[in-house]
């Protein structure tokens, strides 16, 4: 297999729709991993994000190898990088930290003024975002936004979320402030 910069990494568009059932496959198959808490998306969730500009795909040749996308809430104050997912068979070359750095541009040109936030159990994810200069926060200065909070559901993790009303859980929260 290729090294990282044998892969392109890439702002999604509407001809990247096609590999939406992949990216879905590789979701879910993170998902059944346990103490992973990746959240399932509707397909068209994914397509909308592509057509928007709002996320990123790394390809090796023509086949699909990683994934991730954002999201606006509270009037574009909150950012959320979302769903990064790299194919177990492309790990380990620094693919994820390439499209961790193109979503976090993304973000930082279309939101200046947004907190980026993420959460994540992957001390991998955590290790990426320090580096870009998140912090470790508590719930509470993510955002309040009950769209939001309503995509934990197909987590696992989702009645302990509930249990704790909506201020811990087993991930970690981490925000960045322009």
């Amino acid at each position: 297999m290729a090294d990282s910069y044998s892969y392109s990494v890439l702002i999604a568009d509407e001809s990247h729709i096609r590999y939406i059932p992949d990216i879905l496959s590789a979701i879910y198959a993170a998902s059944q991993v346990k103490g992973n808490s990746i959240v399932m998306r509707d397909p068209e969730y994914l397509a909308v994000k592509m057509r928007e500009g709002k996320a990123v795909i790394a390809l090796y040749k023509d086949e699909f190898a990683g994934f991730c996308y954002i999201e606006s809430w509270q009037r574009d104050n909150f950012v959320a990088n979302s769903g990064l997912i790299v194919k177990p068979e492309h790990r380990g070359k620094g693919l994820a930290t390439r499209i961790k750095k193109q979503i976090f541009d993304i973000c930082r040109t279309k939101f200046p003024k947004a907190c980026i936030f993420s959460i994540t159990k992957s001390p991998a994810v955590k290790k990426m975002n320090l580096a870009l200069g998140f912090k470790e926060v508590n719930y509470a200065e993510l955002t309040k936004d009950p769209k939001f909070w309503k995509g934990c559901k197909t987590c696992p993790h989702y009645s302990e979320l509930l249990s704790n009303q909506m201020e811990s859980c087993q991930c970690i929260g981490l925000l960045y402030k322009p």
